[in-house]
């Protein structure tokens, strides 16, 4: 029983939906995970882009979504789940847009891959406010319990 978190959308290493990015509705994909840790308190997501601008001269991690505090019982996201709702208590981080929800795929060279990073943590956290990626991920050091990965990729126009 490993922890391990996907997608309905797509498979792990598979090509997101356009609806799922800039060029579609740009909402957020539905996850579901299984396995989380018993001693698990909370979940924090992260979702990024390390392809950017170019894959074949990446520059810098593009960060698309930031959640923290997810329940520890929640299993899953719904599609679009920033319109849905994330569930009760779940805070939202800043995105590299400088704004809290999802931003979805917008590569403007090549394919680049999305990483779904999943991290199962041993405590709530305090509120961050709206924490980058880089704020969250040292709030989160020596509370991290596991981490689960889901992969998808996106080229503009295909």
């Amino acid at each position: 029983m490993v922890f391990s978190i996907s997608s309905p959308a797509f498979a792990n290493n598979g090509s997101i939906p356009p609806k799922y990015t800039s060029e579609g509705k740009n909402i957020s994909p539905p996850l579901e995970w299984s396995d989380v840790p018993a001693q698990t308190k909370s979940l924090a997501l992260i979702i990024d882009d390390p392809d950017a601008p170019d894959p074949r001269a990446p520059q810098r991690t593009w960060v698309h979504w930031v959640l923290y505090n997810i329940p520890a019982e929640t299993r899953a996201l719904p599609e679009d789940a920033t319109k849905h709702g994330v569930p009760a208590g779940t805070r939202q981080g800043l995105n590299d847009w400088s704004r809290t929800g999802y931003g979805g795929p917008s590569p403007p060279i090549g394919r680049h891959r999305y990483f779904h990073k999943l991290f199962a943590l041993d405590a709530v956290l305090a509120d961050l406010g709206h924490p980058t990626k880089a704020q969250l991920l040292k709030a989160m050091k020596g509370h991290v319990l596991a981490e689960a990965q889901l992969i998808g990729t996106y080229e503009m126009g295909h």
